[in-house]
């Protein structure tokens, strides 16, 4: 693999950014445990408290006592090793399509990190099985459907489970196959779960979260993108720069607005005091650094936030490694994690609806100030057969209104669940879903709009009289004319729009600093 030579992330000791999380998830860089005595001590002192705790006969919830509802039942000694299994067994009803590669690594890097804590109660070998599985490859098949996001994603999280023992399917060098061989084949041993070590695996959020990381990434890359668009648009449009004037934007001091309004001076050279023939552009323009920049600012509570789900022990009950107490709560509540993505998730088809608009003036000979209808760049006979880019204004606004449906905010529609034990639910990973592919969507419509803005750029810079675009925007411009072609005259755009968001999502494509 490509990360082979790159040093490792390693948990348990340290907090891990979201760029961690994003860099083992991609495979750029492998996993790695403390190999410190102290370290491996703490560990095992919490799997031997637990230990100690059936020995003496106490009651622990999900070691030697039901699930949930059933936490008042009693398990006899001699069933308590086998209800992991029966954990993961029951749980085997998850439904849709199967998480990718990226996203599954995601997961597991997520719940490994949750369990080296130390509070967790678990074995060593179980976590250097969980890094073994990243390291080499082995990853579960993980249905996306079936959490609610308490108690933790249970259902998703027991087929990580699952393949940590053998059981159902998984993936090995891209091939699926059962989890024995696939754990064989990368010359690990399937483990026997010690009696809390089902329930540590699945009591968590690690599904929601290390969606969520990858949503927060792929947001971020969008953010300086949707900045760098925004600037081709307006000199294609032949904008007014003064919109996003310094001294105007020291009067409304929000962070993330104020970065926008940056990049788009550096991207069009904006001098102070320079004088522009049209007072007003219209809102998609004017006020994008006001859009942007919501999902700017919103970056920043959200990084907080996942970075510290990132870094919790979120699984019930928890052990204090120091003085061996058993403490029962509700960590496994991805109330933040659903917050965040319920609200990254609006501000993202927010900047979609902007970009949308932003094309909507492109196209239209009527607001686009001198630019052929649709972008048209025939100028010979064969321009009355031409229709640009119509057809493509006509799937962005598709795309924009399928992501803005999806704002819904998941999190307002707790269900009360297991016999009531489950009354109030984050629905954590259902926002982070969500988020995904209101992204997809989005990128999907950044992908256009780098296309349609490029051509806008290139036919602005021939007109008379028209200054010559920066350098930013020609480096984009040129970068995506390398990809993707010139647009002389109507083409089929499906495969190139794939093709696109494709670099987009492969960090490819020159945005905004």
């Amino acid at each position: 693999m490509a990360r082979a030579n790159k040093s490792p992330v390693t948990v348990g000791q340290s907090r891990l950014s979201i760029e961690d999380v994003v860099a083992i998830a991609v495979a750029d860089r492998p996993i790695g445990l403390p190999k410190s005595a102290a370290y491996r001590r703490r560990i095992i002192r919490g799997a031997e408290f637990l230990r100690q705790a059936l020995a003496d006969e106490d009651c622990v919830y999900g070691v030697n006592t039901g699930y949930g509802d059933n936490c008042t039942t009693e398990i006899p000694a001699d069933l308590v090793a086998g209800l992991p299994d029966n954990l993961i067994r029951y749980h085997g009803v998850g439904t849709g399509a199967p998480l990718d590669a990226i996203a599954t690594r995601a997961v597991l890097v997520c719940r490994l990190n949750s369990l080296s804590l130390g509070f967790s109660g678990v074995r060593p070998e179980l976590l250097e099985l969980l890094a073994g599985m990243l390291n080499r490859d082995v990853l579960p098949r993980i249905p996306c459907e079936g959490s609610v996001g308490a108690s933790g994603d249970l259902t998703p999280l027991s087929y990580v489970a699952a393949t940590m023992t053998g059981k159902r399917r998984a993936s090995h060098g891209g091939k699926i196959m059962s989890s024995m061989a696939a754990l064989k084949a990368a010359r690990l041993q399937p483990i026997t779960l010690a009696p809390k070590e089902g329930l540590a695996l699945m009591n968590g959020t690690a599904v929601m979260t290390g969606l969520a990381c990858l949503a927060f990434d792929r947001a971020a890359y969008l953010s300086r993108a949707a900045s760098r668009i925004t600037a081709m648009v307006s000199y294609a449009i032949d904008g007014n720069p003064e919109h996003f004037d310094e001294v105007l934007f020291s009067a409304k001091p929000h962070v993330g607005q104020q970065a926008v309004a940056a990049r788009l001076r550096s991207d069009l050279g904006v001098k102070r005091g320079a004088s522009h023939s049209r007072i007003q552009d219209r809102y998609s323009v004017r006020c994008a650094p006001h859009v942007i920049g919501v999902l700017e600012d919103a970056l920043t509570w959200v990084r907080r936030d996942l970075e510290n789900e990132v870094n919790s022990a979120n699984d019930n009950p928890l052990v204090d490694p120091v003085s061996g107490r058993i403490l029962h709560g509700g960590h496994f509540y991805g109330g933040h994690v659903g917050f965040a993505m319920d609200g990254l998730k609006l501000a993202v088809a927010s900047v979609a609806d902007l970009l949308d608009r932003q094309m909507a003036l492109l196209v239209d000979a009527r607001y686009n100030h001198g630019l052929p209808a649709n972008l048209v760049g025939e100028t010979g006979r064969a321009k009355a057969l031409q229709h640009g880019f119509k057809a493509l204004q006509i799937s962005c606004s598709a795309w924009t209104a399928e992501a803005l449906k999806l704002t819904m905010p998941a999190t307002a529609f707790s269900r009360s669940t297991e016999c009531h034990n489950q009354d109030k639910v984050s629905m954590g990973t259902i926002a982070a879903r969500d988020c995904l592919r209101i992204l997809e969507l989005t990128e999907q419509v950044v992908a256009a709009m780098l296309l349609a803005a490029s051509q806008g750029v290139l036919l602005r810079s021939r007109l008379a009289g028209a200054s010559a675009p920066g350098r930013a925007l020609r480096q984009t411009v040129e970068a995506t004319e390398r990809a993707h072609g010139r647009q002389t005259v109507d083409r089929e755009l499906d495969v190139i729009i794939e093709a696109c968001v494709r670099r987009l999502r492969a960090k490819q494509v020159p945005v905004a600093g």
